[in-house]
């Protein structure tokens, strides 16, 4: 069972992201804030679950939440900030974007720069501990792999459907046969470094 709080009693904010270690597309940043009494058997990290657990909890998430958004940071953004300032600025958006104000936010990993006044915590492989981040894990990722399946089809080599931006054998390939596309993030090793034995 993961935990429902830090506090008992405060309004918390469980703050996540996905695609930080992408090729292509944004890093996609959720936050959410589920009532004290919130429980559902399947939601944990979104990583441990499959895709289809993870759709079907993305609409229970979003349907019983007393508030949650999703934000994103762009390949630009990303070139010009780095990846981990640019997953801050989404959760910094996400957080902006919600309709209720938190009290205090849980992050998951080690960094972030606060935002506001409000009071944070970060926790290491938190969307396996907490409740409010394993739910902004799932919204996160879900609303960046719909992303990434809508842009797929502009750009059918890269097979974003599949792979959503992670680099694949197959997302590398295209990359190597096609070149690269406004939605690759062109700080990032988009190809192999070549090694003396090749």
């Amino acid at each position: 069972m993961l935990q429902r709080y830090l506090i008992e009693g405060r309004l918390e904010a469980g703050c996540d992201e996905a695609g930080r270690g992408c090729l292509a597309g944004p890093v996609t940043a959720a936050a959410v804030i589920l009532p004290p009494d919130f429980e559902h058997p399947l939601i944990n990290d979104s990583k441990q679950l499959t895709e289809h657990q993870r759709d079907l909890l993305r609409p229970i998430i979003e349907r019983e939440a007393l508030a949650w958004a999703v934000a994103m940071a762009w390949p630009e953004e990303i070139d010009h900030m780095n990846i981990l300032n640019a997953s801050i600025a989404a959760m910094h958006r996400a957080i902006d974007a919600l309709k209720v104000r938190p009290q205090a936010l849980l992050i998951d990993g080690n960094r972030f720069k606060p935002y506001r006044d409000l009071p944070h915590t970060t926790i290491v492989k938190g969307d396996g501990k907490m409740l409010s981040i394993a739910a902004a894990s799932i919204l996160a990722k879900t609303h960046r792999d719909e992303y990434m399946r809508t842009i797929a089809a502009d750009f059918p080599a890269y097979h974003w459907e599949r792979n959503k931006g992670y680099p694949t054998p197959d997302h590398r390939a295209a990359i190597a046969q096609c070149g690269i596309t406004p939605h690759h993030r062109r700080t990032f090793q988009l190809l192999p470094q070549p090694t003396l034995f090749d």
